[in-house]
């Protein structure tokens, strides 16, 4: 893509002038926006203003996020910035070396009247692949939001523990909130509202939205949080020790090469990124160290607790979250999952409560949907609702489901074997515009606009029952209202039953 000039025309006063009101007055042109470190120049739409590859902090290699230094004229903000480093995997990432990658993209309608909700999208990726432009938020921007996305630093260069790196171990959350301050500081000029931000996160985002909850540096940088598939409430999902992760880095930085030099620190910076890549590898999961000013108590005691930001959440799971990983299995060895199968990886999982879950869960029809169905009920609905119970004993907390069974499957993949339904991941298709997903059809466009009122009305207010069924908040109990989301009427799921939450709970 061809680099623009700077425009040399124009002095910062005339851009300002034409910048003050919201950029989506502007009628003519692109739009071009002053932020703190100067003037960014967008690309105009029908429905909306897009701003990508905006630099909001730089970073050394293991250490915390700087303030950007300014710059003169207006820089270009046409295209999305360099992917953060991170390996080969699975396809909502992008194999990259580059380090210098804080960026982040603000998307706004282009008609706006008054001060505009923000939503704040952390992606997902096990906080080891992904970026931030992947999700194209047009039609979330034109139902009614600002929508900024960012890259932040995932795998090695995010969670590497070690005594001489007093700064890593969390930078993820660090790149995050520095993303946020950016947000507080600059999203007015861009017709937003610093006061209603929402900070929004599916899987290894919703964790990171859950760290923001229990860090005390997060206080006052959002007013909202939608956690989606991240049971963060559940020891151990949402952060780890200090020992836990000195544990886990022992042995990458023994194969980097440097365990034993005089200086760690030092050898550990000029190891070529690629290098740490690899001894890091690419099937973890790794979380941000608790223990530390920034996150003091592990995520889900700072829940249980009450010590955490007590701001309205929206939290939820998909009903079939396990099918993805499964079909992705059967994928891999190109064939369904045998029949026979299905008992020994029941036992290898659950151990000597194996023959419960095989009484519970007989062999169906499909052995492969049988197996997601107890990993989705033990290792996402039962957490999830866990989860949820704990906010809401401190904070207004509504949960949903998202339940929808016709939904796109992966495109340019082979068809599954059995319904991917409502997979990990599949509701975002709905949220989003993604280019992972088969095109929508015109009944799951419709599921999607009632999908994303809903979460700018959370955005907006803190509430969700504006044009749906009622939607109560949660109680602490194992009965507590559950929404089901589905293209039919909306409406209280059997959540408990359905999942066997008193089963898993014993």
């Amino acid at each position: 893509m061809k680099k623009l000039l700077y425009a040399t025309a124009l002095t910062l006063t005339t851009i300002a002038a034409v910048t003050l009101a919201p950029v989506a007055e502007a009628t003519t042109g692109p739009p071009i926006v002053v932020t703190t470190q100067g003037a960014v120049r967008g690309t105009a739409g029908p429905q909306v203003h897009s701003f990508q590859g905006i630099p909001y902090a730089t970073a050394e290699r293991f250490a915390a996020p700087r303030p950007v230094p300014a710059w003169t004229g207006v820089r270009p903000a046409t295209a999305p910035g360099k992917v953060c480093a991170q390996p080969a995997g699975y396809p909502i990432g992008k194999p990259s070396t580059d380090e210098d990658c804080l960026v982040l993209n603000v998307t706004t309608p282009a008609r706006t009247r008054g001060k505009l909700p923000v939503i704040v999208w952390i992606h997902g990726g096990s906080m080891m692949f992904g970026m931030g432009d992947l999700y194209g938020p047009d039609r979330l921007t034109a139902a009614g939001a600002v929508v900024v996305s960012m890259n932040y630093r995932l795998g090695v260069t995010s969670f590497l523990t070690h005594p001489s790196l007093p700064e890593s171990g969390a930078l993820a959350l660090d790149d995050q909130r520095a993303a946020l301050r950016w947000v507080r500081e600059n999203i007015r000029a861009f017709g937003g509202d610093p006061g209603r931000v929402t900070i929004m996160g599916q899987s290894g985002g919703g964790y990171g939205v859950c760290g923001h909850l229990a860090s005390p540096a997060s206080r006052g940088l959002f007013h909202r949080a939608i956690i989606q598939s991240a049971p963060c409430g559940v020891p151990g999902n949402a952060s780890r020790t200090r020992a836990e992760a000195l544990a886990d880095s022992a042995p990458v930085i023994e194969k980097a090469g440097c365990a034993d030099r005089a200086d760690v620190a030092a050898c550990l910076r000029k190891v070529k990124i690629a290098e740490l890549l690899a001894a890091f590898g690419a099937d973890r999961e790794p979380r941000p160290v608790s223990g530390t000013p920034t996150l003091p108590l592990p995520v889900d005691e700072a829940l249980r607790t009450g010590r955490f930001h007590r701001v309205p959440v929206l939290i939820g799971v998909n009903h079939d979250e396990e099918n993805g990983r499964i079909l992705g299995q059967e994928l891999a060895t190109g064939r369904p999952m045998p029949a026979e199968d299905y008992e020994p990886a029941v036992r290898a999982a659950y151990g000597s409560r194996a023959d419960a879950v095989l009484a519970r869960y007989p062999l169906g029809a499909s052995a492969g949907q049988t197996l997601a169905a107890v990993h989705t009920d033990a290792n996402w609905a039962v957490p999830t609702l866990d989860s949820a119970r704990t906010l809401a004993r401190w904070t207004p907390t509504r949960m949903y489901e998202f339940a929808e069974q016709n939904t796109p499957w992966y495109a340019g993949y082979p068809a599954p074997s059995f319904p991917a339904a409502a997979q990990h991941m599949a509701e975002l298709a709905y949220l989003f515009d993604l280019p992972l997903f088969e095109k929508r059809t015109p009944q799951q466009d419709a599921l999607a606009d009632r999908l994303i009122s809903t979460w700018i009305e959370f955005a907006a207010t803190g509430e969700t029952a504006t044009g749906e069924s009622a939607w109560p908040r949660l109680r602490d109990d194992a009965d507590g209202y559950v929404q089901s989301l589905t293209s039919g009427q909306w409406k209280r799921a059997d959540f408990a039953e359905e999942h066997h939450y008193r089963f898993w709970s014993r």
